[in-house]
C-alpha cells in the first residue's frame, strides 16, 4: 500500500511501452514495472498488415525484445506473466502464486478479436491477427497456400485483403455488411475502395450471411446465404476487436464499452488508471494510434505529479488500403448529419456536416487525400480541453 511502491502497467503494447516511455521523459528514476502475458517484444501493430506485401515474418517486425526494453526504459519487464487479480485495498496484482505491490496500477490490456462461432472447431484453418504471435501463427497457417477468405469487410479486413493479395495470395471476403466499413465511410466511397481491391483481384461477397463453414482436406468451405459457395487454404476472422474487460471486471471497475475512466485516465478505484483500446473516456473507445499516443502523453504527466486532462484534436485515420489509398476523419463529434460526395473514379470526397452545416468528418480517397490538413483544421475537437 505504500507510495514508494513501483508504477506498474499491465500489457506491453503500444499503449504500455509508449506510457513507459513517456514517464521515462519526466522522471528517469522512478521504479517502473511492465508485466505482460506475452513475450514483452515492442513492435508497431499497425504493421501487421503491412507484413504480407512486404514479405516480412514475424520477428522482422520485433523491434526490440523485453530484454532490450527493460534496459532501455530502465524497468522490470515480466514476460509471460499472467495477471490473475486484482487487489485494489491492498494496491497489489497478484500474478499466481506471487504477488506485485504498485503504487499506481495502469491497464493497458488492449482487446481481443471477437470470436465466430466456427473457431473451436475449425482450429487453425481460422484464425485472427491482433499481435505478434498472431500474425506469426497465421504466416506459418498460409505457407505453401494460395487461397484465403477474408471475415469481415471493416477497417482490419480491407486492410488485410490489400496486404494478402499484394503478397500474392487469392483473396476473397465475405461479410454481412452491404458496403465496405460502413462504420467509418459513405457508400460512393466504400464502392471506390472495393473496385480499386477488385481490380488487384480481390473477389467480395457483401451483405452475405455464412449458412456454413466446414474444414476439408483443401482447406474450408463456406456456403452464402445467396447460395453461393467459397472454397479456400485458410481463413482470416476480421469481425472487430472487444476492449478486454475481465481483469478490471474482478477489480470491481466500472465497466461501460471498456474500463470507463474520467478526463485523467482515472478508472472509478484510486490508484487504478486505464489506457488504449481497453479504455472508454466520455463514451469514446478509439482504437487507433493517434488518440492513443495522445492519452498515454496525457496520463504520463499526471502520473508524475503534474495532472494533465485529457484533450483530443480530431485525428484523421489513415486506412492502409495502398490500392486506394484512404483518409477517414470519423464524425464523433455529431449526433446527426449526412455525408455529401464529389469527384470521379478513385478520387473522391466526402464530407459530413451537421444540420446547420458544420464540417464534423470527411473522407478522402485517392488523389484527394492531399486535402487531409486543410479539412482537419476545419473539424471540431474530438475532446475538447477543459475549462479552469
Amino acid at each position: 500500500m505504500s507510495d514508494k511502491a513501483p508504477l506498474v502497467i499491465v500489457g506491453t503494447g503500444l499503449a504500455g511501452y509508449n506510457l513507459a516511455k513517456e514517464v521515462r521523459k519526466l522522471d528517469a528514476e522512478r521504479e517502473l514495472v511492465l508485466i505482460t502475458a506475452d513475450d514483452g517484444r515492442f513492435y508497431s501493430k499497425p504493421l501487421l498488415s503491412t507484413g504480407f506485401a512486404k514479405a516480412k515474418e514475424a520477428d522482422e517486425l520485433a523491434a526490440h525484445s523485453a530484454a532490450g526494453m527493460a534496459e532501455q526504459l530502465n524497468a522490470r519487464v515480466l514476460e509471460r506473466t499472467q495477471v490473475t487479480a486484482i487487489d485494489a485495498q491492498q494496491r497489489r496484482v497478484l500474478l499466481g502464486d506471487c504477488e506485485q505491490a504498485y503504487s499506481e496500477l495502469v491497464l493497458a490490456v488492449g482487446a481481443e478479436p471477437r470470436r465466430l462461432p466456427w473457431a473451436d472447431e475449425l482450429g487453425e484453418r481460422l484464425l485472427s491477427i491482433n499481435d505478434l504471435h498472431d500474425y506469426g501463427r497465421f504466416r506459418a497457417a498460409v505457407q505453401g497456400k494460395h487461397r484465403v477468405v477474408i471475415i469481415g469487410a471493416g477497417l482490419i479486413g480491407c486492410e488485410f485483403a490489400n496486404d494478402l493479395v499484394a503478397g500474392g495470395f487469392e483473396v476473397t471476403v465475405v461479410a454481412s455488411d452491404p458496403y465496405l466499413m460502413p462504420q467509418l465511410i459513405p457508400e460512393p466511397v466504400a464502392a471506390a475502395v472495393q473496385a480499386q481491391l477488385e481490380a488487384l483481384g480481390v473477389v467480395f461477397h457483401l451483405g452475405c450471411a455464412i449458412e456454413s463453414f466446414e474444414g476439408n482436406e483443401q482447406g474450408v468451405q463456406l456456403r452464402l446465404d445467396d447460395g453461393s459457395q467459397v472454397n479456400a487454404d485458410q481463413a482470416l476472422s476480421a469481425i472487430g476487436l472487444s476492449p478486454r474487460l475481465a481483469l478490471a471486471e474482478q477489480a470491481g471497475l466500472e465497466i461501460g464499452r471498456g474500463i470507463v475512466v474520467d478526463r485523467h485516465l482515472a478508472t472509478s478505484q484510486p490508484h487504478i488508471y486505464a489506457l488504449g483500446d481497453c479504455a472508454e473516456v466520455q463514451g469514446l473507445n478509439l482504437m487507433y494510434v493517434m488518440p492513443l499516443m495522445t492519452a498515454a502523453r496525457a496520463l504520463a504527466k499526471t502520473l508524475c505529479g503534474d495532472r494533465s486532462a485529457l484533450s483530443y484534436p480530431a485525428m484523421p485515420v489513415v486506412v492502409k488500403t495502398p490500392a486506394c489509398p484512404l483518409v477517414v476523419a470519423p464524425p464523433l463529434t455529431a449526433e446527426s448529419g449526412h455525408w455529401s460526395t464529389s469527384g470521379e473514379g478513385a478520387d473522391l470526397q466526402a464530407l459530413f456536416h451537421d444540420e446547420q452545416g458544420q464540417l464534423h468528418g470527411f473522407a478522402l480517397t485517392g488523389n484527394r487525400v492531399a486535402e487531409k490538413l486543410k479539412l482537419t483544421r476545419e473539424l471540431p475537437g474530438w475532446l475538447l480541453p477543459l475549462e479552469d
